[in-house]
């Protein structure tokens, strides 16, 4: 299977996770967007936030609350912050943070590596074995009339995908509305079945026996810490 497979399958176990941290997630990330401007046609990351939301079937009113908090002057400050480290044989993991206090959050992910028995690293240390991309998928188009689109829009991207019909394109993370936008052009009516920025592994292993339930357990400790919004990694979780 494709990296889009991969890609997609950890959006559903996103959406699979418990209800009250992905409303909290999707709230600070909206808020954090909206500080830049509360318009969406004005700001494309709080757009594109906001309709990541409705598929992840976040209630319009936490959404709009999020926003109303900037346009009624509350100011809270929240940092991002990235930790990555090393599971059991050769597996890493890359975890994306959104907090209001570092301290706090270090405490949590140091804590966790502890309990699994994994190996904190150093910025850098991991994602240097990752592509950072844009993955963007969607039917409606043929190959030949995807790349003609792309063309016109005068957009390159590093690789293009096709599997039962579904077309996904990787790309540089700043040309994700570019390639949107070309794509649109093309057909306004099209559906984004996906439209992600993520770290995709240069390579993924498979674990197994205590090795696998190892490393589950740190997946499932990292999911109980909210201030948790990402996690990728390089392990097979068929």
């Amino acid at each position: 299977m494709g990296r889009a497979y991969e890609v997609r399958k950890a959006s559903i176990a996103k959406t699979g996770a418990a209800k009250a941290k992905i409303y909290s997630m999707y709230a600070k990330e909206i808020y954090s967007a909206a500080k830049k401007s509360p318009d969406p046609d004005a700001n494309p990351i709080l757009k594109r936030l906001i309709d990541k939301a409705k598929k992840d079937q976040v209630p319009s009113d936490i959404i709009n609350r999020a926003i109303d908090k900037v346009n009624s002057g509350v100011d809270e400050t929240y940092i991002s912050v990235r930790y990555e480290g090393f599971g059991p044989s050769s597996s890493t993991i890359i975890i994306d943070c959104l907090t209001d206090n570092v301290n706090r959050t270090i405490g949590y992910i140091r804590g966790v590596f502890s309990k699994a028995k994994a190996k904190l690293g150093v910025l850098g240390s991991v994602s240097h074995m990752y592509d950072n991309l844009c993955v963007i998928s969607f039917k409606g188009l043929t190959e030949e009339e995807t790349l003609e689109a792309l063309i016109n829009g005068e957009v390159d991207v590093s690789d293009i995908e096709l599997e039962d019909d579904i077309v996904t394109l990787y790309g540089s993370p700043t040309d994700l509305y570019k390639i949107k936008s070309a794509i649109l052009e093309a057909k306004p009516e099209i559906v984004f079945e996906l439209d992600e920025i993520t770290m995709i592994p240069h390579e993924r292993i498979t674990l197994e026996g205590e090795d696998i339930e190892q490393f589950q357990k740190l997946l499932n400790l990292l999911d109980d810490i909210e201030d948790v919004q990402q996690v990728y990694h390089n392990v097979n979780m068929d």
